[in-house]
């Protein structure tokens, strides 16, 4: 796949998009609470990871480890950036009020699941966030992550384990 990418393949560049853009949404939503934004950012991403992809290197980590970790930098930078901080001042008083009057459920975000999710180990902090925060099933993690499904089941029981470690008063 990786080799497919450094050649400019556009099935390959296709199929990256068809199996990982869900995640990587999911990881700048995590930062960005903007779906527009997000949607917009994610399009950046994918060039970015188009255009930078010889700057990947195998020995370092997975190939989605590192499409990740794009992921998230440019969520980050974005969050920083003057436009979005002007952006969040400008935003009108009735969308601030009608989005807080719609938040009656609870979210994981305001009890602070999310921060303890983000403590875990990478491996475990993936599988959780896919499976528990974006809904997807094992099998489907298997197949986005390729990785063997009793893989993902054992990881994702230990992610549990260590999640459970970390809430324990």
């Amino acid at each position: 796949m990786v080799t497919l990418l450094k050649h400019r393949e556009e099935p390959a560049f296709n199929y990256l998009y068809d199996h990982y853009s869900g995640a990587l949404y999911s990881v700048i939503l995590s930062i960005i609470s903007d779906r527009e934004l997000a949607n917009d950012l994610l399009q950046e991403i994918f060039v970015k990871i188009w255009r930078q992809i010889e700057s990947y290197d195998t020995t370092k980590g997975r190939l989605f480890t590192w499409m990740l970790n794009v992921a998230r930098n440019a969520s980050i930078d974005a969050v920083r950036s003057k436009n979005y901080r002007q952006g969040l001042q400008n935003k009108e008083l009735t969308e601030n009020v009608h989005h807080a009057a719609g938040s009656i459920e609870i979210n994981s975000d305001k009890i602070g699941l999310r921060k303890i999710v983000q403590k875990l180990k990478e491996d475990h902090r993936i599988l959780i966030e896919l499976s528990y925060f974006e809904g997807y099933t094992q099998d489907e993690i298997s197949k986005m992550l390729n990785m063997p499904l009793g893989t993902v089941k054992t990881r994702l029981r230990s992610a549990l384990l260590q999640l459970k470690q970390a809430i324990k008063p």
